[in-house]
């Protein structure tokens, strides 16, 4: 089975590391108000869950570089997570966002982020860490770009890390697509 991966890594280190670049250069970092976070609604045994809910706090990636230290252990800053948003992990969830393919087979996307909204992609405002959520498909889907789309499946909530770099808060391995209503 031949695999293509169109932007993977680089395109994730890309949107995390032109913040941080941004950020120590100005020697602050970026603090949004955190929004009261609310429990989510069950629809058919799924948390219905939003990017309101996903991106409801500050997360600021810890500084780390590992190429200065290749056997570090790098910081998760698993901290910043509110108890609730954890409590997500393991859990079947719905979500809805923007599709931007990462991996494709066969015509297929077997991997993708789904994002909040279209602007954080290729211009507009670089996306916070917890504003995207990688998607995983066993059984690939249609491209599905420039219109918001659900993906059910299971929620795994906690750094997730690629060539010692933090890649995301968020992955879900995806069961289905859906269309949104509405």
């Amino acid at each position: 089975m031949k695999t293509t991966r169109m932007l993977a890594a680089p395109f994730v280190a890309a949107l995390i590391a032109m913040p941080l670049a941004l950020w120590a250069a100005e020697g602050e970092t970026p603090a949004k108000p955190a929004a009261p976070l609310v429990a989510p609604a069950v629809e058919n045994g799924y948390l219905k869950l939003g990017f309101e809910q996903l991106a409801s706090y500050p997360f600021n990636p810890p500084p780390f570089d590992p190429a200065a230290d290749p056997k570090a252990k790098p910081p998760t800053g698993e901290e910043q997570i509110p108890a609730m948003v954890k409590s997500w992990n393991g859990k079947k969830a719905v979500i809805t966002g923007y599709m931007v393919p990462v991996k494709m087979d066969k015509g297929l996307v077997t991997e993708f982020l789904l994002m909040r909204n279209t602007m954080a992609c290729c211009f507009g405002t670089v996306p916070n860490m917890n504003e995207w959520v990688i998607v995983k498909m066993k059984k690939g889907v249609q491209p599905m770009m420039d219109v918001p789309v659900e993906f059910y499946g299971e929620l795994k909530v906690g750094a997730m890390f690629e060539n010692g770099y933090m890649t995301g808060l968020y992955e879900l391995e995806g069961e289905k697509m859906g269309a949104v209503q509405g």
